[in-house]
């Protein structure tokens, strides 16, 4: 008797099922791995912009650095002034959020420095007299968005914790190594 096989028999779908189930269990811990290291290495990369921020905002209002995240950045589209220079982004200056954002699966918290630039002569634009100091950090929200915390002030050197656990006060204080 001669019988024509159509399709395919149970036994061959499920040795392909079982492949495409061993490569996934390969590939997917790969990705994982990516995806922690794409998020750590923007959040190094935010806190190099918020000191380039940081910076060109001292010298171009000669008023010390920002109070807050939100003066760095302020409302799209605005005209740029001491009141909301938009240096970074809106989503790292998180305008009316204070000084904590989110991006890329870490918190960043953002410490202004405790003395001020100017006592007298602050320019008419600017909401008062920015500080001498400040100082920013970045942890992961979850294990699975990061490993390692970071941390960099008004020195420009950024510092990690490769444990992951905060980075709280002023950077340089906190006795973690530098970002090699």
């Amino acid at each position: 008797m001669n019988r024509k096989q159509n399709g395919f028999s149970l036994i061959e779908l499920l040795i392909v099922v079982a492949i495409i189930l061993i490569i996934a269990a390969i590939a997917i811990p790969n990705l994982l791995r990516a995806k922690i290291a794409a998020n750590q290495a923007s959040a190094v990369g935010s806190l190099r912009t918020i000191t380039s921020a940081e910076e060109t905002f001292s010298s171009t209002y000669s008023d010390g650095f920002t109070t807050t995240l939100g003066q760095l950045g302020g409302v799209a589209g605005a005209v740029a002034s001491c009141a909301n220079a938009q240096l970074i982004d809106d989503v790292l200056s998180a305008a009316g959020a204070g000084n904590t954002a989110n991006k890329s699966g870490y918190t960043f918290t953002f410490t202004p420095g405790t003395v001020a630039a100017l006592t007298a002569g602050i320019p008419a634009a600017c909401p008062g007299s920015g500080f001498t100091s400040f100082s920013v950090s970045s942890v992961p929200v979850t294990t699975s968005s990061g490993t390692a915390s970071y941390c960099v002030d008004e020195s420009g050197v950024v510092r990690v914790d490769s444990a992951g656990g905060g980075m709280a006060g002023v950077c340089s204080a906190t006795g973690k190594p530098p970002l090699q």
